[in-house]
């Protein structure tokens, strides 16, 4: 029977790094098997208030736990492809088969600030493709000289691990799954309606992912208190319920701000699993599941995360592991 791992997602954007960290080693202590964060410059609006650096983060993290640990980035604009091959060769040399990267096409958000023009989704996706096979050609130790959409001259990696990590791609969207199966290793998507999930995971299969890992990162509020649960969603994450292609758009925190300011906590709670019952968040992780995702990460949208590390260990970690 395929064994079902629990991670626990560290958002970048909520907290701070040193505060970040104390919750990973709090969440390997309650049992977690893995945890993966975010890669942003910009938060997704000015409640959230941090935005810490992911890869000197990530080293941290590695040497102060034991767990797995992934990050999604956009290779192609603010990070050059062959600094993440790099980056990413360190990390998996001294920590070998325990980091793993997804590569997505990006946020204008964080990817505006080297001043290139914003390209449209088509394009992104064209680099994003191009810039993971530039990847693979590093981490193969190849001399790679590359002049397309991005350009590369003569780089090589001195330093690469015995076994190069996964490179995952990230799709919310079923076509874009369908494109990930042809090149990824396996395909990291994000919550959303169950039919919809399912369609991603069907895509993904039928385009060259079958039998490749599939990961899912899931959007929950818990408190002990519901409605406190869904004020802290609304106050934290009320800014990521707009559609895709507008969180793709926006520039800075305080325009996600305004296109939110309309937002309902009815309508932040229709996309975020919000509940103070664990028996509910634990019946939900085991429908993911049944979709057939190996591990999923959990990110508890609200401040309050050593309650949910606790609760979540005592209560929701144990009946889903068995």
């Amino acid at each position: 029977m395929r064994k079902l791992e629990i991670g626990y997602h560290a958002s970048h954007e909520q907290l701070a790094p040193s505060t970040l960290l104390r919750h990973v080693r709090h969440a390997e202590q309650a049992g977690f098997a893995a945890a993966m964060c975010s890669d942003h410059f910009h938060p997704w609006g000015e409640a959230q208030g941090h935005s810490g650096f992911t890869w000197a983060w990530l080293g941290a993290a590695l040497q102060a736990t034991s767990l797995s640990f992934g990050t999604v980035c956009a290779p192609g604009y603010r990070y050059h492809p062959a600094v993440i091959a790099q980056a990413a060769a360190t990390l998996a040399e001294m920590y070998p088969g325990r980091f793993w990267i997804s590569v997505g096409s990006g946020e204008a958000l964080n990817e505006h600030i080297t001043g290139e023009k914003w390209p449209d989704h088509a394009e992104r996706t064209a680099r994003l493709e191009e810039c993971a096979e530039v990847i693979r050609a590093l981490w193969r130790g190849e001399t790679v000289t590359h002049r397309g959409r991005v350009v590369v001259e003569g780089a090589k990696l001195y330093t690469r691990p015995a076994a190069p990590p996964l490179l995952l791609g990230a799709a919310i969207s079923p076509a874009t799954a369908e494109r990930v199966g042809r090149w990824a290793d396996g395909l990291i998507t994000v919550s959303q309606g169950k039919d919809q999930l399912r369609e991603v995971v069907r895509r993904f299969r039928e385009g060259g992912g079958e039998g490749k890992p599939m990961i899912l990162q899931t959007k929950i509020a818990y408190d002990a208190d519901e409605g406190a649960a869904l004020r802290e969603a609304h106050a934290q994450w009320r800014t990521n319920v707009l559609p895709p292609r507008l969180l793709a758009s926006l520039v800075m925190p305080e325009h996600f701000d305004a296109a939110a300011s309309f937002v309902r906590p009815e309508d932040v709670a229709a996309q975020v699993r919000v509940s103070a019952d664990v028996q509910q968040h634990a019946a939900w992780l085991r429908e993911d599941a049944e979709l057939g995702f190996d591990t999923i990460y959990v990110h508890n949208v609200t401040l309050n995360q050593r309650a949910f590390i606790e609760v979540f260990g005592e209560r929701v970690l144990p009946a889903l592991t068995r």
